[in-house]
C-alpha cells in the first residue's frame, strides 16, 4: 500500500498535473519568461526585479533575500507597524524617492514604500507608475505625457472583470519604454 501510494502521489500525480499545466497553460507552466527585442530572456512576468536607472519604472521594495528580489528567498519582512527597522527603511526610501522624483505631484504612493507579502510583486498600480513618469521622462529626454501614454497602454484590468485591481507589470512597461524611446543612456 505504501509503495502504490508513493508511486501514485509522488510520481504519477505530479507528472499528470505538470503535463496538463503545460498543455493548457504552456507559457505560465514554463515560468512566463520575458524576452527583449533581441530574444534574450530578461526576467519573468511573475517575479519582480530591481530597477535603479532613473529612465526606468521602479517597483515595490523587496524583503526577499539579503539584497531583495531573490526568487529563492520569497518572503515578507515580518516587520510590524511598531518596528524601528521598518520605520527606518521607509524613512530612507521616502527620502530617496522624493529626491529622485522632484517633479512628481502628490504624495509618494504607499506601495512604493511597502514591500509585498512575497517580496517579489512584479506589479504596481497605474497611479504609482504614473507618479514616476516625470523622472522617467527627464532621464529619457521625452515629454512626460508620452511616458504616461506608454504606462496607460500597459494597464492590465481585473481578472475575470471583478478580481483584483488594475495594475501594470514593471518589467513589461520598462521593455515597452525601451521599444518606444530606445534604451536610456548610462
Amino acid at each position: 500500500a505504501a509503495l502504490v501510494t508513493m508511486v501514485l502521489t509522488g510520481l504519477a500525480y505530479p507528472l499528470a498535473i505538470t503535463g496538463l499545466a503545460q498543455l493548457l497553460f504552456g507559457d505560465r507552466a514554463e515560468g512566463s519568461l520575458v524576452e527583449d527585442e533581441r530574444g534574450n530572456v530578461v526576467g519573468s512576468e511573475l517575479i519582480g526585479q530591481r530597477f535603479t536607472h532613473p529612465g526606468y519604472l521602479q517597483g515595490r521594495p523587496s524583503a526577499a533575500g539579503e539584497d531583495g528580489y531573490d526568487a529563492t528567498s520569497s518572503a515578507g519582512s515580518n516587520l510590524g507597524p511598531t518596528s524601528a527597522a521598518l520605520r527606518e527603511r521607509i524613512t530612507g526610501d521616502l527620502a530617496r524617492l522624493l529626491a529622485e522624483n522632484p517633479d512628481a505631484s502628490g504624495p509618494v504612493p504607499a506601495e512604493l514604500l511597502t514591500a509585498s507579502g512575497s517580496g517579489l510583486d512584479p506589479h504596481l498600480s497605474p497611479e504609482a507608475a504614473a507618479w514616476q513618469a516625470p523622472r522617467i521622462a527627464v532621464a529619457r529626454g521625452v515629454a512626460s505625457e508620452r511616458v504616461r501614454a506608454v504606462i496607460e497602454s500597459a494597464v492590465e484590468g481585473r481578472e475575470l472583470g471583478v478580481l483584483g485591481q488594475p495594475r501594470v507589470n514593471v518589467l513589461l512597461v520598462n521593455l515597452s519604454l525601451d521599444r518606444t524611446f530606445g534604451r536610456p543612456g548610462a
